[in-house]
Parts: C-alpha cells; structure tokens; sequence
C-alpha cells in the first residue's frame, strides 16, 4: 500500500487522520516487499515492489508484465483518471503517457516502468545528473546494482529470475519467459556472500559539499556483514572502495538517507549515522 498524508499546524509531524490510499496491490507471500519511495526529476513517483516473496519467484511475477510485482512503477499522484492492472476504478493516482507499457485498459500493467527485480532494497536518484540506482536484493549467492541513466524511456528488464546477477538461473524453477532468452540489463555491480554478506542496502550518489573526494560515488552497505562500500563509474569497469569504519559499529545496515544539503545518513537498528569522515 502507498499511501499520503498531509501535515498539520506542526510542519514536521503528519496528520494520521489524513491517509489518502494512493496504490495497493497484494502479494502472495510475507517477504520482498520492496517499498522505496522517490520522486524522480520528472516530478513522477516511482514505486520499488518485490517480486512477492518466497524463493526463486515461484509465480514467476519478476518477468511478468502483467501483475505489479517485481517491477518499479512510476504514477502520477496529481491526478487520479485511472488505473491499470486490475486494479478497482478511482485509485488516486493516472498513468504517465510516457510510460514504455502504457497500452490502455488490459494487456501490460501500465503503472511499469522496469521490471525483472527481486527485491530492490533501496532505489535513489543522482540528485544531481537525474540517474536511478537500484539496489536488488540477490537469491543464494549474488548482490546487484543495477542502473538506468537519465533520459532512459524506461522498459528496461534486469533480468530476474531468468539471471541473478550475471549467473544463469536454469535449474531453480525459472519463468517461462526465460526461455526465449529476453533482452536483460545486467548489474553496474555485483558481489558474492563470502565473508558473511548476505543482503545489499541501497543508498545514495554523494552530492554533499563537506568531502570533495566522495563526489559522484554510489554508497551501499551489505545488512550481514555491515560492510560499506562507495561504487565510482569510470566508463568502463566500475571502481569499488570499502570504507573502514570507525567510531561506531555498523551492525545490519538496514537503509540510507539524504539530507537537504546532500550529505550521507546510514541507519542501523540501533542508531542513524552520518557519514562524516573521509
């Protein structure tokens, strides 16, 4: 469910008595939810929703067009003409024109914008050159980033569960869309669960003023071993640093947050963090 709420007389604290449901949809098992929330430069929202849960996407939602799992959407929330997808009439929402699956009532879910996720787990733009990163959350064995530059016309598909990463998925009950080998994007960036990884934590592209050196570099965290990395792209092969942390213990690094001023906040469950050192 995505829902919106407006503030009172205190600016900072919203009205619980408000709530405007937005979108739900449901899914078939408890975990892969997704959930991040931005408004993209187009003044869009766009919606990370897992793939439904369970193990190797058992209703093979991911590479489905046809249901909202698996997917980011992107909707306009300053009208409501309509919904797709089966969804009941008057969801408070419309549908970009612009969207790549946008077909009218039937047919592919116009509310996608990508699709082939497992559970992206932290999608943000570059506030400063318009480009998305998502984080997706692997199966057994690999962590992704995945990426999409400014002005992509959307429809990209990356891949789950015909891949994870760049592995082949052929012997864990792949879609059947798999098999007529889909077009996929593969991953900016991936990682194996050596050393006690297990789950990425997206976070942000660093645009704050206070460490010239961090500019343009991609944070992500890993929630088993509390590891943080920042990602460069270099044009070809991505440059990957590990942070050493110190002062606090980075223990299950659970999501990533932005200030108004671009510096960098990761939140344990114990505490939130800035980044403050080089």
């Amino acid at each position: 469910r995505v829902s919106r709420f407006t503030v009172g007389s205190n600016q900072d604290v919203a009205d619980a008595q408000s709530e405007l449901v937005i979108l739900e949809f449901s899914q078939p098992y408890t975990n892969h939810n997704g959930g991040a929330l931005h408004f993209g430069p187009d003044g869009y929202l766009y919606v990370a929703s897992g793939d439904g849960g369970d193990g190797f996407d058992p209703p093979d939602n991911a590479q489905s067009t046809g249901v909202l799992l698996g997917k980011i959407l992107r909707i306009d929330v300053n009208s409501s003409t309509g919904a797709d997808c089966g969804l009941a009439p008057g969801r408070n929402y419309s549908i970009p024109p612009d969207n790549p699956l946008a077909d009218g009532s039937g047919g592919a879910c116009d509310e996608i914008w990508a699709y082939g996720l497992r559970n992206p787990w932290r999608i943000s733009f570059d506030r400063l050159s318009g480009d998305l990163w998502i984080a997706d959350v692997g199966q057994g064995s690999r962590e992704e980033i995945d990426f999409q530059p400014a002005g992509s016309a959307g429809g990209e598909n990356y891949g789950w569960d015909c891949w994870e990463g760049t592995a082949r998925n052929t012997a864990n009950d792949p879609s059947p869309a798999c098999a007529s080998n889909p077009a996929v994007v593969g991953p900016q960036f991936e990682y194996d669960h050596s050393g006690g990884r297990c789950s990425i934590t997206g976070g942000y592209v660093y645009r704050g003023l206070r460490f010239a050196g961090f500019q343009g570099h991609y944070f992500f965290a890993d929630y088993c071993s509390g590891e943080l990395w920042t990602l460069r792209p270099t044009g070809r092969a991505p440059e990957v640093t590990e942070m050493i942390v110190t002062g606090a213990v980075l223990s299950n690094p659970r999501t990533f947050g932005q200030d108004a001023n671009g510096e960098l906040y990761v939140a344990s469950p114990a505490a939130v963090f800035r980044i403050s050192a080089p």
